[in-house]
C-alpha cells in the first residue's frame, strides 16, 4: 500500500495538513504515518529530568494515538504513529524514506501575522525537507481548503524544468479528476527569443497532458519583470479562477542560495499562497543538504 507522511504538531496547520492529506488518501488508496518529531534543546532538556522528559513522551504519544484512532474512525483510512526525537527535518526525510513516502504533507505557519507576511521566509524545517526529500512535498499554507482538486496550476517559465512536474500533473489530475491550467509568465522586459519559447513550451504540455486524456486549458500571462511579481500574477490569478486546488512547482536551486534552502521563487509560491502547493524536487538534487 502506498503511504503519505503527514508531519504533526498539534498545531492547527497541521490539522489543516492532516485533512488534506487523508483526501489525498482515499483517492489513492493509502495510508498514513503521522509523525511527532520532539526536538530537544540543550537548555530546555536540563529543565527537565530524564523521567520527566519520558512522561511528556508518553503523553504525547498518548494524544497522538488519540488523534490517529479518531481520524481513522472517521475516515476509514489506515493511520499510524511514529513519535521520534531529533532534528525536525532530518527525522522527517528519514522517516519518509523508512517508510516509502509517495508524498510528504506538511503545515507551514504562512498565514500567522499579515503584517510579518511579506518578511518571512518559509520555515527552515519546511524548506530543508523540499529540499532534502526524495518524494513531493504538499506544503499546506492557507485556513481553509476545498476537499478534493478540480484545477491543478502547472506555471512555466523560461528556465523552470517541465518533465517531471508535468508527470505529476498528470497523475494527479487522472486520480482526482481533476483539469490542468498550463500558464506561461512572461515580460515585455524579455527577449523576444525568450518570450516565443515560454510560448511554445506552453504549447508543447499542453498538448501533452491532452494526450494523456486530461482536460487541459493554457494561457499566457504578461507580467512585472522581478521575480516576486511573476510570483504574485500567478497567484492572484490563480485566486481569481477560484477553482484551482493545486499548484506544481519545481524547487530548482540557484548558486545564490544557501545550499539547503529551495530557491527563490519557489519560497515565494510557499510563503505567499493560500493554495496547497506541491513541490518537486530535480531528481538529480534530491537528498543534498548542506553538511550533511
Amino acid at each position: 500500500m502506498n503511504n503519505i507522511l503527514v508531519p504533526y504538531d498539534f498545531d492547527p496547520q497541521t490539522d489543516l495538513a492532516f485533512d488534506q492529506a487523508i483526501h489525498l488518501a482515499r483517492h489513492t488508496k493509502s495510508s498514513i504515518t503521522l509523525l511527532y518529531v520532539h526536538e530537544q534543546q540543550d537548555f530546555l532538556s536540563s529543565l527537565f529530568s530524564q523521567e520527566q522528559n519520558e512522561e511528556m513522551l508518553e503523553k504525547i504519544s498518548d494524544q497522538m494515538d488519540a488523534v490517529a484512532a479518531n481520524m481513522s474512525f472517521r475516515s476509514g483510512v489506515d493511520i499510524s504513529v511514529r513519535l521520534e526525537v531529533g532534528r525536525v527535518y532530518s527525522v522527517i526525510v528519514d522517516v519518509a524514506g523508512e517508510t516509502g513516502a509517495e508524498f510528504i504533507v506538511m503545515g507551514t505557519r504562512s498565514f500567522e501575522s499579515s503584517a510579518r507576511d511579506s518578511n518571512r521566509m518559509a520555515g527552515a524545517n519546511t524548506s530543508r525537507v523540499i529540499r532534502a526529500a526524495h518524494c513531493p512535498v504538499i506544503t499546506i499554507g492557507g485556513r481553509t481548503h476545498y476537499d478534493g482538486c478540480r484545477t491543478i496550476l502547472l506555471p512555466l517559465d523560461h528556465h523552470a524544468e517541465t518533465g517531471q512536474k508535468v508527470k505529476w500533473a498528470i497523475k494527479l489530475a487522472g486520480i482526482y479528476g481533476a483539469q490542468v491550467r498550463v500558464v506561461g509568465a512572461m515580460s515585455m522586459e524579455q527577449k523576444e527569443r525568450v518570450r516565443e519559447k515560454i510560448r511554445r513550451q506552453v504549447v508543447s504540455v499542453h498538448d501533452q497532458i491532452k494526450n494523456a486524456g486530461i482536460g487541459c486549458e493554457a494561457e499566457v500571462l504578461e507580467v512585472q519583470a522581478a521575480e516576486k511579481d511573476i510570483v504574485a500574477s500567478l497567484l492572484n490569478y490563480a485566486q481569481s479562477k477560484g477553482d484551482i486546488d493545486l499548484i506544481i512547482i519545481m524547487t530548482q536551486q540557484e548558486s545564490a542560495i544557501v545550499e539547503f534552502f529551495v530557491d527563490s521563487s519557489a519560497q515565494e509560491f510557499i510563503r505567499r499562497s493560500d493554495i496547497p502547493v506541491m513541490s518537486v524536487v530535480p531528481k538529480e538534487s534530491a537528498g543534498k543538504i548542506s553538511g550533511e
